[in-house]
């Protein structure tokens, strides 16, 4: 009986673990969306900046 509440214990601090981990990817997700928001108007504008040093390259 002890054994079984042990591993019963085991699980619950691993679930508890696997829990935090959900929580910190989702927020990392979040956090990488913000991020590539903020980034796309001037990945647009190097693009933008590119174009017209190879077109004047010609």
């Amino acid at each position: 009986m002890l054994f079984l509440g042990l591993a019963f214990a085991g699980l619950v601090v691993i679930a508890a673990c696997a829990v935090k981990v959900f929580v910190a990817v989702r927020g990392l997700g979040r956090e990488l969306q913000q991020a590539k928001a903020g980034l796309e108007p001037k990945r647009s504008a190097l693009r933008t900046a590119a174009r017209r040093l190879e077109r004047a390259r010609e």
